[in-house]
């Protein structure tokens, strides 16, 4: 069993007063006020409070802290050299606002340039997924206590399931859309199966959890995917851009799998390039 830390805690804690409201207005999603933010990007009154709650709760657990958010974008810390929070207070929104019960709050803790802490939190199953630097990562929630997770262990892509996101609309659609395709042509082509859920930072947490054997996606921003890139390397996976590079947060390209199986997907991806 895990021994969880102060700065655990604090993140679960801030992730489950969020998730209250989150719960209630999804029981009444059709009544939801809306607006649109971009194409195939919307932002919802869920989004806005549920950072509010966040961004309150950690504030007041380490208010010299800065911030990182989807909606409200950097807030500096009183301290320049302190941690930074780096947060997606409902990563799925889309799935959200349609009813579809797959969606999650990401938190995780940026300190020197380097994630530290992590916690994925699914309302919705109730499961925490969270990992710090060096200590491994673990699952929580109504059905398991603190279990220590690990990526899957298999060899072959034949017997593997992959998730991935696909491009939506907007600038360069076309040739988004075309090198999606070939991509996901290819992993088809070798593996037992592809997922598309909506959620990075879940997809992220199922491979740390070995629930899925890999993942991969263009584009992402660093609060869809900060915590989800840790909780898959402390679960044991690799985790890089699609040049095998450690740039992920600069470039938010990002290919996760377990051990055996990233440089294998690594190779099928970069066959759609050539």
């Amino acid at each position: 069993m895990a021994t969880r830390s102060a700065l655990i805690n604090v993140m679960q804690k801030a992730a489950t007063a969020a998730s209250r409201n989150m719960l209630r207005d999804f029981g009444e999603v059709e009544n939801l006020q809306v607006s649109r933010k971009g194409p195939a990007d919307f932002v919802s009154r869920v989004d806005t409070n549920a950072e509010r709650i966040i961004k309150a709760e950690l504030h007041k657990a380490r208010p010299d802290w800065g911030f990182e958010m989807e909606e409200s974008g950097i807030t500096a810390g009183n301290d320049p050299d302190a941690p930074c929070w780096i947060v997606d207070p409902l990563d799925g929104t889309t799935n959200f606002l349609h009813g579809i019960p797959h969606f999650a709050i990401s938190i995780a803790v940026r300190d020197r340039g380097k994630i530290t802490a992590a916690l994925v939190f699914d309302p919705i199953r109730h499961e925490y997924f969270f990992a710090e630097t060096g200590t491994g990562a673990y699952i929580s929630g109504s059905h398991v206590n603190d279990r220590r997770l690990r990526v899957s262990g298999r060899r072959n892509p034949a017997e593997s399931v992959f998730a991935t996101g696909i491009p939506f609309l907007g600038r360069g659609a076309a040739e988004d859309h075309a090198l999606f395709s070939r991509e996901l042509a290819n992993i088809m082509a070798v593996s037992a199966g592809v997922r598309r859920f909506g959620s990075a930072a879940l997809d992220l947490a199922y491979v740390a959890s070995g629930r899925f054997d890999g993942f991969w996606e263009h584009g992402l921003k660093n609060w869809d995917i900060a915590a989800g890139i840790m909780l898959v390397r402390e679960a044991g996976g690799f985790v890089s851009d699609f040049e095998s590079r450690d740039r992920v947060l600069q470039s938010g390209d990002v290919v996760a799998a377990n051990p055996s199986l990233h440089a294998e997907l690594l190779k099928h991806l970069a066959k759609a390039r050539s």
